[in-house]
């Protein structure tokens, strides 16, 4: 007897295996606020390696390089990158804005742009800016703005693409946005000191830097006040990762090899007096 095959029933379509909605970048911070007290030890550290005495790295070009501090600090902590700096052979720059307290449009607009034409006037060509922590951002933002005045910008552990940090952090920064506001009325914007400011400052954030400009974010994942992976740019060609600490960045020698390296990748050409400003 020829069995009786029985008709298969129709299978279903398979369903499209719908793709999984992109996480938020980043989710969380990994490290705790507890490891920024390693930052003396990498102070001593930068004392006993080659780096810190101009040893095995390029040397500069005599260019000017404006540094600009984090929040809550001033120039004064960064004398040892300023000292290396004109070891190494160039004509570093304190960036004259006193406490980094403040709305960062009117720092730029009052301060810093000073520094700024000065090293133009002076040197007669294009500056680099390195800033540390918000002074990163503040480098970024200046970058974007003056694209014909700036050879290359270098940012250390600065959050560029957003402000994910410590709560302490926060309240700090939210304690110094009710002063900004309370000083200055209406001279800023109600959202001075957040992410929602429409301000000159966040513009030039955000506008690309021009290709003749080198870019560069050096970050590092042991960072304790901010999200390590808001301080990158997503390109692998400008990030840099080295190991330390966040406030530490300032005075680590990974970190200064780094930036010894890309300031002589940069060209820094001399601007045509036409084109020079003046004070």
């Amino acid at each position: 007897m020829r069995r009786k095959l029985k008709k298969a029933a129709a299978r279903p379509a398979p369903a499209k295996r719908r793709k999984p909605a992109p996480q938020p970048y980043p989710k969380v911070n990994t490290s705790s606020v507890w490891t920024e007290a390693l930052f003396g030890a990498e102070i001593l550290l930068l004392h006993a390696m080659p780096v810190y005495y101009g040893l095995g790295v390029p040397r500069g070009d005599g260019s000017a390089v404006v540094i600009i501090p984090g929040f809550l600090g001033t120039d004064l902590y960064l004398t040892e990158l300023h000292a290396w700096l004109r070891r190494i052979g160039y004509r570093p720059y304190f960036s004259g804005i006193g406490v980094n307290a403040e709305c960062p449009n009117l720092l730029i607009q009052r301060r810093l742009n000073q520094t700024i034409e000065k090293a133009l006037a002076e040197t007669g060509r294009k500056i680099h800016l390195i800033g540390h922590s918000l002074g990163g951002v503040i480098a970024r933002s200046v970058a974007g703005d003056r694209p014909n005045d700036v050879a290359s910008v270098i940012t250390l552990a600065a959050p560029i693409r957003g402000t994910v940090a410590n709560r302490a952090v926060l309240h700090a920064a939210e304690a110094v946005r009710l002063r900004i506001l309370e000083e200055h009325g209406t001279g800023v914007l109600p959202d001075c000191y957040t992410g929602r400011c429409t301000c000159n400052f966040l513009d030039s954030l955000h506008r690309k830097v021009a290709n003749a400009m080198l870019e560069t974010a050096i970050y590092t994942r042991q960072d304790g006040i901010v999200d390590w992976r808001y301080c990158m740019t997503l390109d692998p060609e400008k990030d840099v990762e080295v190991p330390g600490t966040h406030i530490g960045m300032a005075f680590n020698p990974a970190a200064y090899t780094v930036v010894a390296e890309r300031l002589a990748r940069a060209q820094s050409p001399v601007i045509p007096p036409s084109r020079a400003r003046r004070l």
